[in-house]
């Protein structure tokens, strides 16, 4: 088989028919398709030492090392033998598309398939020992087959984890399931276009010219969005980081007040009955002091896992610090905030009964406000919860208070008491006497 004709046939996304179309010559097409492959490797390497959290950037980035390898064993077909230039090409080349489809099961902390990363590449090596295979139509069938069924697969990986937020994960299943649709194309088209054997007409064609430059030019736009995905996720964990206790994986004071005061200003043009909870854990240094700070570090994540239990999805739940957590409920009355409270307070208490072999039972004070006036903003109403928490903290611990008008006066004279008490014993006010 001639040169020309045997490449045009067996390469999967680097067939040579651009050569009429951009004027250059084999060689020199092979030469920049490997130039490109590799750098773009190197690129996505380059990234993945600069965080190496994301290893599915190194996946990517071997990916494309590995179709570069492929192209220039395919770049040396005539002066090679056909088991180098065109089978092991070939393995190297499917391959390279089941490292990407891993990169993709990795990237969404799915485990990598060893068996069906290179199921491909030995299909293609065992098919091609048998002799019906020596057909040219039964091996375009076979390469774009392959091909199609990986990057299908990598496109599922990603449609897969679309719950995550990540906007660039969108043009990337698009692009992959698009390149994919092409190559079966391929095999159709491949099949219409007459035979010679100096390949001419294959070279002409304005299908396989316009497959071609898809293909190179996919190549080059899926190495970016798969590191803009890279990017995107770094920066968007970083900025739940800042926003999350990470202790207890709740909301932190920051991410509690700003969500708490968005909720709030959503509902004021249709006010419903908001419930604000602010929550202290019971003599919380004493546990630490009998027990250590380990068995208190893991008290607070029982109580997070406790009340976020106890809670709704649309409930805001988060810890203001140290033994101090504060919600938001939304669409909720007086009967019902106290008993989520109430169940919250119950549980907690069982719950740590036997915290790793130790006797804790921890309690908690909660301190609970409703609200049917959209005026108030959050500040506010964590204000009069924590009149109620210290009416709770006074009455003795271990039990639920709710904010009433009589309750804030209360602690509004105690804390002129206070003051007037202290400066009455103070020097000034001494001497004055």
């Amino acid at each position: 088989m001639p040169t020309t004709m045997g490449l045009a046939a067996i390469v999967g996304p680097y067939p040579v028919c651009l050569v009429s179309a951009m004027n250059l010559d084999v060689n020199t097409l092979f030469l920049v398709t490997i130039y490109v492959e590799a750098i773009l490797g190197l690129l996505l390497l380059f990234a993945w030492v600069q965080n190496t959290a994301i290893t599915a950037v190194a996946w990517w980035g071997f990916a494309h090392l590995l179709r570069a390898a492929s192209v220039m064993l395919f770049g040396m077909f005539g002066t090679v033998s056909d088991i180098i230039s065109i089978d092991v090409a070939n393995a190297l080349l499917f391959t390279a598309f089941a490292v990407t489809w891993t990169g993709a099961r990795v990237f969404d902390q799915r485990r990598p398939l060893p068996v069906l990363m290179f199921a491909g590449a030995v299909l293609w090596v065992v098919a091609s020992r048998i002799p019906a295979f020596d057909a040219w139509e039964v091996r375009v069938l076979l390469s774009s087959g392959i091909i199609t069924a990986y990057t299908w697969a990598t496109a599922y990986e990603f449609w897969r984890g679309r719950n995550e937020a990540l906007v660039s994960r969108w043009p990337a299943i698009f692009m992959l399931f698009a390149h994919g649709s092409l190559y079966l194309l391929r095999t159709p088209f491949g099949a219409m276009l007459p035979w010679s054997p100096t390949g001419k007409e294959v070279f002409e064609s304005v299908w396989m010219t316009v497959l071609s430059f898809e293909a190179l030019l996919f190549t080059i736009a899926i190495a970016f969005i798969l590191l803009a995905m890279a990017k995107e996720r770094t920066e968007h964990r970083h900025k739940t980081a800042a926003l999350v206790d990470p202790l207890t994986g709740i909301a932190n004071r920051r991410a509690f007040l700003q969500d708490g005061e968005a909720q709030l200003k959503r509902q004021a043009s249709d006010p419903r009955p908001t419930a604000v909870m602010l929550i202290d854990l019971d003599n919380f240094k004493s546990i630490n002091d009998r027990f250590g700070h380990a068995i208190g570090d893991r008290v607070l994540q029982i109580f997070a896992e406790v009340a976020g239990g106890c809670m709704r999805r649309i409930d805001l739940f988060g810890r203001l610090g140290g033994e101090e957590f504060a919600a938001l409920l939304l669409d909720t009355a007086r009967d019902r905030a106290m008993a989520i409270g109430e169940q919250i307070r119950a549980r907690f208490a069982e719950a740590t009964r036997d915290v790793d072999g130790r006797p804790v039972v921890a309690t908690v004070s909660i301190g609970v406000v409703v609200s049917h006036d959209a005026g108030l903003d959050l500040s506010a109403l964590l204000a009069q919860a924590d009149h109620a928490l210290y009416r709770a903290k006074d009455s003795g611990r271990d039990r639920i208070e709710i904010a009433s008008i009589e309750l804030i006066l209360d602690r509004a004279k105690r804390g002129a008491a206070d003051l007037l008490g202290a400066g009455a014993r103070s020097p000034e006010a001494k001497s004055a006497a």
